[in-house]
């Protein structure tokens, strides 16, 4: 489980970078996963935080986005069958100044212009949380997404 958010201001969205499995960095949504116990509101508001500096208020649910993977392990006929549940909010900086995050899992934090993020080396959750902003479904639901990767499954 994890929570994201969506903040877009002047045209902008916001974005963090990641490193990506292989080294290349790809942009992602500020957020991150639940801690035992946690509200996802608490969770999106605390991890844009520390990946941002900013400070958010929650403005609204965008919709809940699930995928799932299945990546091939060391042993044969033993896989790793990963199910991720993420809640994508609206948010609006209130306070706080843009940093980069030191010793996380992100590395730099940037306003990006919403017509340049389709040539951003970015993860497929950008897309969805855009689409979501921009149609607004009243079930939080996108129709149309292409099914989740099975990798190795044979």
């Amino acid at each position: 489980m994890a929570a994201y958010a969506v903040c877009v201001r002047d045209g902008q969205l916001l974005l963090a970078r990641s490193p990506a499995p292989d080294g290349a960095p790809e942009w992602v949504l500020p957020g991150g996963g639940m801690e035992h116990g946690e509200d996802p509101y608490d969770t999106v508001r605390r991890e844009v935080g520390e990946e941002t500096g900013y400070r958010i208020e929650v403005t609204g649910l965008l919709g809940i986005d699930s995928s799932r993977h299945v990546f091939p392990s060391g042993r044969p006929r033993r896989r790793t069958d990963h199910h991720g549940v993420r809640i994508l909010y609206t948010g609006e900086v209130v306070g706080g100044e843009l940093r980069y995050e030191v010793g996380g899992s992100t590395d730099l934090a940037a306003w990006q212009d919403l017509d340049a993020v389709p040539g951003l080396a970015r993860v497929r959750l950008v897309d969805t949380a855009l689409r979501l902003w921009r149609e607004q479904p009243p079930h939080g639901h996108l129709e149309g997404l292409p099914l989740p990767r099975q990798l190795n499954e044979e």
